[in-house]
């Protein structure tokens, strides 16, 4: 009796498993749920894991500038809605075409302007505490200053556009003597000019006593004409008289295994001779003469010779020399200003010699006598005004051909 309970039980029990293992089940989220059972070796039943949810779709990042952008892009500051005028500034436009128009010989004839109310003014006036604007163009020139530098620049720019700016003849001479005692003499024509360069001397002298002191110089057997070019000069334009030379010499050499004779000389050039830059603007009135003169003379005094070991496997005491250039400099920047109807005469002084190679001996292969110096002068400048003269763009572009290519030849 109590097996056959025993066995009822446990049909019942059997068939009551049967009934919960095929009861569908619900996960979280009401997910339908897999499960599986082992057969015939009464394992209980495992359920399989519900799938994990589908991540969402990748979005395509953004470019890296454009992260940049967004992290490191701020507002601008706002700035003043007008200039600030602590000082009085105002603003003032002037018209520049009459004069940028005229000139032909340059490509940018308006950075003259600039240059020369910077020459009045000073650098420093436009960068300063006081704001300050200097802005120019091929037709127009802006300015933001005070009322006093305004009158200033309108007094340069009237210079330029005004009826006297047209194109002007000067004769510029470049001479030399090898003593400077021609002064003695000549002391009575010359008055003398303020400059402030060492060991510079200016005078200026009517025109009838500069002829006259040229014919005194002519006769000495000392005396050197390097260039007498007469040059036509836009107002306030620059135009340049040089003469220099190249001289090769040999500054190292560089050893090579695959060349006779074991190693290549490495050659250099060094310019020598003079160059002489001249930027005029005339007054309003024609009366008076503003000039910046800027001379340049560069000697090769002599070639130091150094001697190298350059030994290879056939010729291991094999030597060869090179050279040093032993080179003298002189330069020279001021301005002057003087009357039209007369002659400008700059004394440099005692300076290196402007022919190129000066001091070389007369006959190749014959060195200078030991304790020879390198050859000095008196440099002298002479500028003389020739007037006005016809405008055209032909002569003009020529006119500056022959003061930048001319070589000394008159």
């Amino acid at each position: 009796m109590f097996a056959r309970s025993f066995l009822v039980a446990s049909f019942l029990s059997t068939v009551v498993g049967l009934a919960a293992a095929q009861a569908p089940r619900t996960d979280v989220g009401d997910q339908p749920a897999t499960g599986w059972r082992s057969v015939g070796d009464g394992t209980p039943s495992v359920a399989r894991a519900a799938p994990a949810p589908a991540a969402p779709a990748p979005t395509t990042p953004a470019p890296a500038s454009a992260d940049r952008a967004a992290t490191t892009s701020v507002p601008a500051p706002a700035g003043p809605a007008a200039l600030p005028n602590d000082r009085g500034q105002v603003w003032r436009d002037y018209d520049i075409s009459d004069y940028t128009l005229r000139v032909t010989s340059t490509e940018r004839p308006e950075q003259a302007i600039v240059d020369w109310i910077l020459r009045e003014t000073g650098y420093e006036a436009w960068h300063g505490e006081t704001l300050s604007i200097l802005s120019c163009g091929p037709r127009k020139l802006r300015v933001y200053h005070t009322p006093e530098m305004q009158a200033v620049v309108a007094g340069v720019v009237d210079r330029f556009v005004g009826s006297q700016a047209e194109s002007r003849a000067f004769a510029l001479r470049i001479v030399t003597v090898d003593q400077p005692n021609w002064r003695a003499k000549a002391q009575g024509l010359l008055r003398a000019v303020e400059v402030q360069t060492p060991g510079v001397q200016a005078w200026v002298l009517q025109k009838e006593n500069a002829a006259i002191l040229l014919a005194d110089l002519r006769r000495r057997s000392d005396y050197r004409e390097h260039s007498s070019p007469h040059l036509l000069v836009n107002n306030g334009q620059s135009t340049v008289v040089s003469s220099m030379r190249g001289r090769d010499y040999i500054r190292d050499v560089t050893l090579r295994s695959d060349a006779w004779p074991g190693f290549q000389q490495q050659t250099g050039q060094v310019d020598e001779g003079f160059s002489l830059e001249f930027c005029p603007l005339l007054s309003l009135d024609g009366g008076t003469i503003d000039a910046t003169v800027k001379c340049t003379v560069t000697q090769v005094e002599k070639m130091v010779s150094v001697t190298l070991d350059v030994p290879t496997t056939v010729a291991p005491r094999q030597r060869t020399t090179i050279e040093v250039p032993q080179i003298s400099h002189f330069r020279f920047h001021e301005r002057f200003r003087w009357p039209t109807e007369q002659v400008l005469l700059i004394g440099m002084g005692m300076v290196a010699l402007p022919t190129p190679n000066a001091g070389k001996p007369l006959v190749a292969g014959i060195p200078l006598p030991l304790g020879t110096s390198p050859a000095r002068a008196d440099l002298l400048v002479f500028v003389e005004g020739r007037g006005k003269t016809a405008d055209t763009p032909q002569d003009t572009r020529s006119a500056g051909r022959e003061a930048k290519t001319y070589h000394g030849r008159y």
